[in-house]
């Protein structure tokens, strides 16, 4: 990573982007009005993004969900990058919390400062808007965009794209949401059909990276899902297959602890019953990109045979020639709240409806 600093590049210029007060004084933001588009950025030419700091304040506390950020390489109208701004750098429910991976990071106070490490080349100019969704205005939003200013870049070199999905997955087989066959003998799952997609290419690049947010509302472990890769078109089981959920995320045995290596981990997980709640796991494929040639078709199992009922989220990471294939149409803000967190009422609640189920013995104990 560090081979290249030393080398000396004639023809290359650094520049910067910024919120910065134009008439020297303090007041460094923008303000952006309820349903209003701002262009943080629009250079013209040949050049390459290296890093972006973002940090927001706002009155309306789900910003990070109602705000989207766009990026447009080389005057295409279709965006390479779609994504709602918290969960594009790392922070999933439109919560605060911190982060840390070698390509993006949310920093102290409390996760609020956005960082974002992945080179993002253009050939004939650049253009990254943030769209406040808010029915209220974001009040002060300070911004570096860092790039360089080259002589020119090829069209070879691919450019950087990131998508954000969201389903709340429904539960597939017939003997209903079970894990570990605790509820009954479990299938097998020999196709992609029924699972979560977080990526559907078409074009020649590599991936190169997820955040995967997860809400479970049920105790039992989400993780027992394979990842199923197909490249160029090929049929199952394809040739990336996983084991698990946990495997994917380079960890093992059902972890519920946080843990930040620069190119995975868990950045949150919730102290609730078992696995229940909103857990944040990343990968990056920086040393061992994922590359294809024609198309990419990426999804991975919720619970083994999309058994689990899921509130997943997810924003993928690649570069690729262009065009690309526009993405899906962005869920309106009303389409991407939050789903309501279960607690201890809840669970209480269905102990009650269970043991009117069992004849409302006073002695029943949980495990009959």
């Amino acid at each position: 990573m560090l081979d290249n600093i030393s080398k000396m590049q004639p023809g290359i210029k650094t520049k910067r982007i910024s919120s910065y007060d134009r008439t020297g004084g303090n007041a460094d933001f923008i303000r952006i009005a309820a349903g209003e588009t701002a262009d943080l950025a629009v250079i013209a030419g040949a050049g390459k993004i290296k890093h972006i700091w973002i940090t927001v304040n706002a009155p309306d506390s789900f910003i990070r969900r109602n705000a989207v950020i766009r990026m447009y390489w080389d005057g295409e109208e279709s965006p390479s990058v779609e994504s709602p701004l918290g969960d594009f750098f790392g922070q999933g429910w439109g919560e605060e919390y911190n982060f840390a991976s070698l390509p993006l990071a949310a920093a102290p106070a409390n996760g609020r400062a956005f960082n974002c490490y992945f080179p993002m080349p253009f050939g004939d100019g650049a253009r990254i808007t943030l769209e406040n969704q808010s029915g209220e205005p974001i009040n002060s939003f300070y911004y570096y965009i860092d790039f360089e200013e080259h002589p020119s870049i090829p069209a070879s070199e691919g450019r950087f794209h990131a998508w954000w999905n969201r389903e709340v997955t429904g539960v597939h087989p017939d003997e209903g949401e079970t894990e570990w066959s605790v509820i009954a003998p479990q299938s097998a799952n020999p196709t992609t059909e029924h699972n979560y997609v977080f990526a559907d290419i078409v074009g020649s690049g590599q991936f190169v990276g997820i955040n995967y947010f997860v809400d479970n509302p049920g105790p039992m472990w989400y993780g027992e899902g394979d990842d199923m890769w197909l490249i160029d078109g090929e049929d199952w089981p394809g040739s990336l297959h996983g084991t698990g959920t946990e495997d994917f995320f380079n960890s093992s045995w059902c972890p519920n602890e946080v843990y930040a290596h620069p190119y995975f981990g868990y950045a949150k997980v919730p102290a609730k019953l078992g696995w229940m709640g909103r857990t944040h796991c990343y990968r990056f494929f920086l040393e061992d990109p994922i590359r294809f040639e024609q198309s990419l078709h990426a999804s991975i199992e919720h619970g083994h045979d999309n058994s689990l009922t899921l509130d997943l989220s997810t924003v993928a990471y690649w570069y690729q020639s262009e065009p690309h294939k526009p993405f899906p149409a962005l869920p309106p803000k009303e389409e991407r709240g939050n789903m309501p967190e279960i607690g201890v009422v809840d669970v209480h609640k269905w102990r009650h409806a269970w043991r009117q189920a069992k004849g409302s013995s006073p002695t029943l104990w949980g495990n009959e």
